[in-house]
């Protein structure tokens, strides 16, 4: 019996490639007013699955646009009741798959009373959170009925980089690339079965750390995410920089290392950092296209094809997500109904 996680983790590319076709136009418009806006730095709320969306926003916006960008501390608002100075330069984007969120949709209120332009990214066209922004982006990922969020993880990031690509002067190059990234996808689901008979090595786990730098920050905090939720254990994450700072102390012989080293920029701090490990003899899972960097690990996942770096985020989480999915199986949990989680989580 396939779960409903494996089956919407498989439609990703589709949703993908629907972000593209359908919701360019609402990307456009933004675009246009945060340029008659004349928006000098953006402020993003969001929490859980869709504050890794946010991570990877900052990387994106900052990196390809010039865009400062601050994370928002929801609680600021709904706890402290403080309203941050924000003016008419500033974008305030929420972003919550189930725009129900009191917190998120609260940021994005006070925010618009203040003269901000407000944005949002959600999956619901009904939502208290689209209805409280000028410009909401919804993601056509249709219902999610796992409580573990895929698609709609992926579909924002989709968004995000769809907004990077109508702010970008290379637009037609930039939107080929996201193209792409849902046919690499696709690439990458053909590894299932692989990562299913290799991830019965692991069933025991207890614990583990996933580890990315840059854009894939944000991956590594989702896997490390989902991971938790499916598989009961205690998976952290960090930055490689961070990672050398201090919590390599937790690393040991055989111990779960998870690294995501996708060719680009940051490659080079992986690399740096695997070698760094391998005299400590854990147990490497390397996720990377570059079989240079896949030798001598343990467990070597070689996504097919090299993809750009601004948009490795969406690939390389798809083989965590299958990682996740198939861990929960072989411990015998069942990965549609993590304990202790509902679909939608309510915080103020």
């Amino acid at each position: 019996m396939v779960s409903h996680m494996l089956d919407e983790i498989r439609q990703q590319p589709d949703v993908i490639r629907a972000v593209i076709d359908k919701e360019f136009r609402s990307v456009e418009a933004l675009r246009d007013a945060i340029g008659a806006r004349d928006i000098r730095f953006a402020y993003i709320a969001a929490r859980g699955t869709s504050d890794n969306v946010a991570h990877y926003a900052k990387y994106v916006l900052e990196i390809e646009h010039g865009i400062p960008i601050a994370l928002a501390a929801p609680s600021v608002f709904t706890i402290y009741d403080a309203i941050p100075h924000l003016d008419e330069h500033a974008l305030v984007l929420g972003i919550s798959q189930s725009g129900s969120g009191p917190d998120v949709v609260a940021v994005c209120e006070q925010a618009r009373k203040t003269g901000a332009l407000t944005a949002c990214i959600t999956n619901d066209a009904n939502s208290r959170l689209a209805q409280a922004v000028e410009y909401p982006l919804i993601t056509p990922a249709g219902v999610e009925t796992s409580v573990a969020a895929t698609k709609t993880y992926t579909s924002a990031l989709a968004m995000v980089a769809l907004l990077s690509t109508a702010l970008s002067t290379n637009k037609p190059e930039r939107l080929e690339h996201l193209r792409r990234a849902a046919d690499q996808i696709e690439a990458t689901l053909a590894l299932d079965d692989t990562i299913k008979a290799l991830v019965m090595r692991y069933k025991d786990i207890e614990s583990c750390v996933v580890i990315g730098r840059g854009y894939n920050h944000c991956t590594a905090s989702e896997v490390a995410l989902k991971l938790t939720e499916t598989c009961l254990i205690g998976a952290k994450s960090f930055s490689a920089a961070d990672f050398m700072h201090g919590p390599i102390a937790l690393v040991h012989r055989g111990y779960p290392v998870i690294l995501l080293a996708p060719d680009g920029r940051a490659y080079d701090t992986m690399e740096q950092l695997a070698e760094k490990l391998r005299p400590i003899h854990p147990a490497v899972i390397a996720i990377a296209h570059d079989p240079g960097f896949l030798a001598g690990s343990e467990t070597a996942i070689r996504i097919p094809g090299a993809t750009p770096e601004w948009l490795s985020p969406l690939v390389y989480v798809v083989a965590g997500q299958l990682f996740a999915h198939w861990l929960a199986v072989a411990k015998g949990f069942d990965p549609d109904h993590p304990r202790g989680l509902a679909k939608v989580t309510k915080t103020r």
